[in-house]
């Protein structure tokens, strides 16, 4: 049995009931932090002005009250989800799985009249597929991962919700292998919004990918060491996509975000919220500088005048300064109003960022960083972070993953519908809803 026929045999049979039960109850928080994102990113402006040039269809667009065609929906949901730069990811794949895999699971559930347990077993087969590839890969430094990767755990989740078998699951893993986008970091770091679209590619592509193998539509021989072997990315590692496979479950080993930026700045704003709570931190008025050393990855987010709020999140400098000046890094601190504010501005300008290479060598276990901030008497504030909050190694409680979860989703619904989907999302996980109970929840009409 060679490695991609054993991969797809499993993605082919996965079921949601042979996960351990702590498993279980954290796809229930995965799954609500994802919806979450895309009700929070469907407010947008650019996202709402997308979604109204859609006809109309069997899928929902969620936090909007309204459908489209399924292939749309997986379009603009997986952008929505992306858009405020909140979504869950994975530090070992070194991206976002769930956000990839959700949006087209939800279209095509709802297009087939799926059920619970197969709607599961389908989230939890494209978040492992697609999080495995990716910390089997390394792709190119000049690229985005969204969109990469991600494709082919849409794919496999939308064929394992069809419930094909180990032959038909290999060919959408092939077929989707080449149906991947070419991404460019470059849009993150400049705001260019473009980015935001790439996991709702993904999605669209995965669900394609997965219809045109039932079309008889077929791939290479082994599309995956094709192209994450040899085009997209510098290596791949076979022995590392099964290691543990069906026994160490990748979505255990997730991440949720708090701050509302690139997972890169976390490790310099724990280390500024843990500098905060030993011995406070100097008026922002009278800093002379923020010294901050990290690894290569985070180094890279050195703009310290970002156009929008996109580039804005991938900023240490301007993250530091929002931070230090309003006292938070959660949504407010990345607004149109945060991005204009003066103040921010010129504080961001007295922010630099260079990489330690000892730190860079800490990965992917930890993403740590150290920020020094001189007042202009002289004085030093020094805070150090290694793991991140809300890594596996250092998780967020239930209660800041529920108040995460009300906060955004009362960007567009009512408190007390946002209290019913957050309830009825374990109560899915835990086999006494139905899911399509669930998805009539999110369907729900916007505040505004």
């Amino acid at each position: 049995m060679d490695y991609l026929e054993r991969f797809s045999g499993f993605a082919a049979s996965l079921s949601f009931d042979q996960l351990p039960a702590a498993a279980r109850i954290h796809t229930g928080w995965i799954l609500a932090d994802t919806v979450a994102a895309i009700v929070a990113g469907s407010a947008e402006p650019e996202l709402r002005a997308l979604a109204a040039m859609q006809t109309e269809g069997c899928a929902t667009l969620v936090g909007l009250g309204r459908n489209t065609q399924p292939a749309m929906a997986a379009l603009v949901n997986g952008c929505a989800g992306t858009f405020l730069e909140m979504d869950e990811g994975n530090r070992f794949s070194r991206g976002h799985p769930a956000v990839h895999v959700i949006p087209a699971l939800l279209a095509l559930s709802e297009q087939t009249g799926a059920n619970a347990d197969a709607f599961l077993s389908a989230l939890v087969a494209g978040y492992e597929v697609g999080s495995r590839i990716g910390a089997s890969s390394q792709l190119r430094g000049a690229m985005h991962p969204h969109g990469t990767w991600g494709t082919v755990g849409a794919a496999a989740a939308c064929a394992r919700l069809l419930g094909v078998d180990a032959a038909a699951m290999r060919e959408t893993l092939n077929v989707s292998a080449s149906m991947t986008i070419a991404t460019s970091k470059r849009t993150m770091l400049e705001g260019g919004l473009v980015r935001n679209i790439y996991a709702g590619l993904a999605n669209q592509n995965g669900l394609l990918a997965s219809q045109l193998v039932g079309c008889g539509f077929t791939g290479e021989r082994d599309g995956l060491r094709s192209l994450f072997g040899e085009i997209v990315s510098e290596h791949f590692d076979t022995a590392a996509l099964l290691q543990d496979l069906g026994e160490d479950w990748h979505l255990t080993h997730n991440y949720f975000k708090l701050h509302s930026c690139c997972r890169y700045n976390h490790g310099t704003l724990d280390a500024i919220d843990a500098l905060a709570a030993r011995e406070g931190l100097p008026d922002a008025d009278a800093i002379e500088r923020v010294e901050v050393r990290s690894y290569h990855l985070a180094a890279e987010l050195s703009d310290p005048e970002p156009r929008n709020t996109l580039a804005a999140k991938f900023s240490v400098p301007f993250a530091v300064a929002t931070r230090l000046i309003n006292g938070s890094s959660a949504l407010a601190s990345f607004t149109w109003d945060a991005v204009r504010d003066e103040r921010v501005r010129a504080l961001a300008r007295k922010v630099s960022i260079t990489e330690d290479p000892a730190m860079t060598r800490r990965l992917p276990q930890e993403r740590p960083a150290r920020v020094v901030i001189t007042d202009r008497a002289g004085r030093q504030w020094v805070g150090e972070a290694g793991v991140n909050r809300g890594d596996d190694a250092a998780p967020y409680g239930e209660h800041e993953l529920r108040a995460k979860f009300m906060d955004l989703t009362g960007r567009v619904w009512p408190a007390a519908h946002a209290d019913d989907v957050l309830r009825a999302t374990h109560a899915l996980c835990a086999g006494t809803l139905p899911l399509i109970e669930w998805l009539a929840l999110l369907r729900h009409a916007p505040l505004h």
